[in-house]
């Protein structure tokens, strides 16, 4: 996660209302200028203590994801098991350069993705577990 990024869109926006506040009365601009700054700076370390909770593993038979800041959640997904990979991303994971990979299964319970990857890193683990999905179906 690119820190700086999100710290700026912060700043800007702080500065943006709190500007707009401060035309009409100066304290009541400065108040909302920190306020705003307060919730980026808490947001920033909320989301990035989010972000280090997601982790994956690539095994032999399966993929492990670990996810949850304070409820950890551990799915382990058999390779034979994938129908398809998908990779997305969103209008803000595209502004801060990142994707997701989604694990599509038979059960509609299967909520494995690996969020946050960069683009090319998520294409790679696409084909990856594409190519070893097939294997496994195959039987090889």
């Amino acid at each position: 996660m690119r820190v700086w990024e999100a710290l700026v869109v912060g700043v800007v926006l702080a500065l943006l209302i709190g500007g707009g506040v401060m035309v009409a009365s100066i304290g009541a601009g400065l108040a909302v200028l920190v306020g705003i700054l307060a919730l980026s700076v808490a947001s920033l370390w909320f989301l990035r203590r989010r972000f280090r909770a997601w982790r994956y593993l690539e095994r032999a038979e399966d993929l492990v994801v670990v996810r949850g800041v304070m409820l950890r959640r551990l799915s382990v997904v058999p390779y034979g098991r994938m129908q398809y990979v998908d990779v997305t991303a969103g209008p803000v994971e595209r502004l801060f350069g990142l994707a997701t990979v989604k694990l599509h299964t038979a059960a509609a319970a299967s909520d494995a993705r690996v969020p946050g990857l960069e683009p090319a890193e998520a294409a790679r683990l696409r084909d990856q577990l594409a190519r070893l999905g097939e294997a496994k179906a195959a039987g090889l």
